[in-house]
């Protein structure tokens, strides 16, 4: 005997009520009156859902987000990407999007701050800038025709990376916030990137006069080599895998990625005696998210996150 799940009963999403997630088939509301959007088709006068994830509803365009989706990007977001090709006059670089974003010459920090036209021997000099592989924090600045965006890292907390580990999580789990950039108390800095990748690092690579908003150390901004020369010791290493771990175990029962939850599970990882490896253990994974979930953390918006 084959069990159907009964059609839901076809009712306009709210904007203010909770979210409401919809698997693909499951009838939304009726097509008179509303506006069909991304992730949705019409069927017998009905808007169906296209894709498994969140009803969004904006005015009368009803659309549907994926949960696990390519990075979209807004302008002004943060990232965190790598370079994987250098051309003329640009780096290509892995946003995590469907298409490679672009970090032109023009749109980074020159040496010591120099502010003038960029010329032939700055393109020959592209190399000592950036390379294959390496990471960075940028911010997008806009979108090309074809639809690839375009980044820059003009301010001194965007640029290279480094001595830090890159966990990689679902875009549609990074909460927006007014900041991305978080140092613990314990020391650890981390980079929360819009597109799912998040950078987690040694808070001795920040300078002693900077905060949280100014992340860069070295001559085009980042945590650069003064990071990689730095001698971590295995406590501050141990802590930076607890953070990473706290973070995948976040990603694995698909909650929110914050800072708020991941110092929550931090926290709660060391009252119960666990070592960083041990964290992820399912038996562990479990006993933390109930705790986590329990704690109410999961509905906090932290203003300074």
């Amino acid at each position: 005997m084959l069990w159907v799940r009964p059609p839901a009963t076809p009712a306009p999403p709210h904007a203010g009520a909770r979210a409401t997630w919809v698997t693909p088939g499951e009838e939304l509301c009726e097509e008179v009156g509303f506006l069909r959007g991304h992730g949705t088709y019409v069927k017998d006068g009905m808007l169906v859902a296209a894709v498994a994830g969140v009803v969004e509803r904006v005015n009368k365009l009803v659309s549907v987000r994926p949960y696990n989706a390519r990075y979209g990007g807004e302008v002004g977001d943060v990232v965190v990407c790598r370079v994987v090709d250098v051309g003329a006059k640009r780096w290509k670089v892995d946003v995590n999007a469907r298409q490679k974003g672009v970090l032109l010459l023009s749109s980074i920090n020159l040496p010591g701050g120099e502010q003038r036209r960029r010329t032939a021997e700055d393109q020959l000099n592209m190399r000592q800038f950036y390379v294959e592989h390496d990471v960075l924090s940028a911010e997008v600045q806009t979108f090309f025709a074809d639809g690839a965006m375009s980044l820059h890292t003009r301010s001194l907390k965007y640029g290279k990376l480094g001595c830090g580990t890159l966990v990689t999580v679902a875009p549609s789990l990074v909460r927006r916030a007014k900041q991305h950039f978080h140092t613990f108390d314990f020391g650890v800095a981390t980079i929360f990137g819009m597109n799912g990748f998040i950078w987690v690092g040694i808070a001795t690579a920040l300078s002693p006069k900077a905060d949280a908003m100014d992340v860069g150390s070295t001559r085009d901004g980042g945590i650069g080599e003064e990071a990689q020369e730095s001698d971590a010791s295995f406590h501050v290493r141990e802590r930076t895998c607890r953070v990473c771990n706290a973070i995948v175990l976040l990603d694995r029962f698909f909650m929110p990625v914050a800072a708020a939850p991941v110092h929550a599970l931090y926290e709660k990882s060391i009252e119960a005696g666990m070592s960083p490896w041990d964290m992820l253990l399912p038996e562990n994974a479990i006993l933390l998210a109930d705790g986590l979930r329990a704690s109410g953390v999961l509905g906090v918006r932290v203003a300074d996150e």
